[in-house]
């Protein structure tokens, strides 16, 4: 179908269904044969329709078209979608060895009670769980697929978390320990790695356990779409991964940093807090760091890597005001910095970044920041309907001329119009990211409503 006459059917299905009034319809129509560009274009510039509308309007002409090419005896081709973007077909299957909640919690675990710490990681490793808990006064707990599923097993005493956890700490993690009352490490044993974080608190000695996967996932064994990979051909520049804690950030940085290793030949440095995923140099040499370990902080390891002659630089978290200005600084000259924060969107996560510094040098921060930025990805892991894992929700901003000069003229409140119009290049919103899951089945509605940013729309 002509593109005139998709843009005069998009016009009559909006009108019909009352979503933009009909004198702006006619002016939005002379705007987009005067432009050159389609229809929906320019309503989504005025924000006279949201891409949600649209995409549902899409669906409408679609049915259309294959109504009117069944009647006629042809076959319409199916409509292309934009690179990146998974926006039909069925439900992507669970992980391989995912099991339901459920069955975690019916399963009796009282003959791990008094085995080694390993017995237990090695068990929740092969139930799918992502997180292991011990803690005094408190049967051990596990999160499953974003539940916390308490298990059938003996209250650990404080002699059962204190005798454990000193079995696993090497010297200088014990005396870290001793003298801070708390340590964060990498445990590696014969059937796995974990970040592990041990504390002492009222009743005693607690642990907490990170279950590393036994391999760097791709972009599709983490279910991301392909167009993920374009921030990885930046050869400088700042990309952002961004999101709750447990969201999978690190997972998925660290699918982008392996791209890296294996389509380009250059040095990668990476500065983490603990090293998690271990990385086999493949056309790169990678060097990694572990703070406190190998170098004092991240702002003193992102200094001194500036002079290793890298090309690529991931900070595994940015957390404070000197490690995100020695990041900018990173991008700025002459580098591909990589790097997470907490945050829960992808438009405040560049004003997150700008507030950071102190007002008087906002200005020249905004400065740096449009000009280095080349992406945000902000995500969520959302349970599956079917109880058998979480699926990641995006929100995904592409760094374009229009994006510097709205962050360089404090219009970032202006980067939601950036977003709708750049569907075709795989930028979307979070909301809109969920309402593709729930209409394909993978999430319940009761979730669209729990972790949307605008729940009145999942509403029935």
């Amino acid at each position: 179908m002509p593109a005139n006459e998709v843009d005069t059917l998009f016009a009559k299905i909006a009108l019909h269904n009352r979503l933009v009034p009909q004198e702006a319809i006619r002016e939005a129509l002379a705007a987009a044969e005067r432009d050159g560009i389609n229809l929906e274009d320019v309503l989504l510039a005025r924000n006279l329709i949201s891409s949600a509308q649209c995409e549902a309007i899409h669906r409408k002409i679609e049915s259309i078209q294959k109504k009117k090419a069944a009647e006629s005896g042809e076959e319409e081709a199916e409509p292309s979608e934009p690179e990146g973007v998974d926006d039909g077909g069925e439900a992507p299957p669970p992980r391989p060895g995912a099991i339901h909640v459920d069955e975690v919690r019916r399963r009796d675990f009282r003959h791990l009670s008094g085995a080694p710490l390993g017995e237990y990681l090695r068990t929740f490793r092969e139930i799918g769980a992502s997180d292991v808990h011990f803690q005094v006064g408190n049967v051990p707990f596990v999160r499953i697929h974003g539940h916390h599923v308490f298990l059938k097993h003996p209250v650990l005493s404080p002699d059962d978390t204190e005798r454990r956890v000193f079995e696993i700490l090497d010297p200088y993690q014990r005396d870290v320990f001793q003298k801070h009352n708390d340590v964060d490490f990498c445990l590696v044993t014969d059937h796995g790695r974990y970040r592990a974080n041990v504390f002492r608190e009222r009743l005693g000695i607690d642990a907490v356990f990170r279950i590393i996967p036994d391999h760097i996932q791709t972009l599709a064994e983490l279910h991301l779409p392909e167009t993920l990979r374009t921030f990885t051909k930046y050869t400088q520049g700042i990309v952002l991964i961004t999101g709750p804690a447990g969201c999978g950030k690190s997972a998925t940085m660290t699918a982008l940093i392996d791209i890296v290793n294996e389509d380009r030949y250059d040095h990668i440095i990476t500065v983490e807090d603990p090293i998690e995923y271990i990385f086999t140099p493949k056309n790169c040499n990678v060097n990694q760091r572990h703070v406190r370990v190998h170098t004092e902080s991240f702002a003193m390891a992102l200094r001194s890597g500036m002079r290793a002659d890298p090309d690529v630089i991931m900070v595994g978290e940015l957390r404070d005001l000197e490690t995100i200005s020695m990041a900018i600084t990173a991008a700025e000259t002459g580098h591909l910095v990589m790097g997470t924060l907490h945050t829960t969107n992808a438009i405040r996560s560049v004003d997150r970044i700008i507030d950071c510094f102190p007002p008087k040098e906002q200005e020249q921060i905004r400065a740096m920041v449009s000009e280095s930025i080349r992406g945000v990805v902000s995500q969520q892991l959302i349970p599956r309907k079917d109880g058998m894992g979480r699926e990641p929700a995006l929100e995904i901003l592409f760094a374009t001329p229009a994006v510097a000069n709205m962050v360089r003229e404090r219009k970032t409140y202006q980067l939601t119009s950036v977003v709708q119009t750049g569907a075709k290049k795989g930028m979307v919103f979070m909301d809109d990211s969920i309402e593709r899951m729930l209409r394909k089945g993978i999430i319940s509605r009761e979730s669209a409503i729990f972790y949307a940013e605008q729940p009145e729309r999942f509403l029935e």
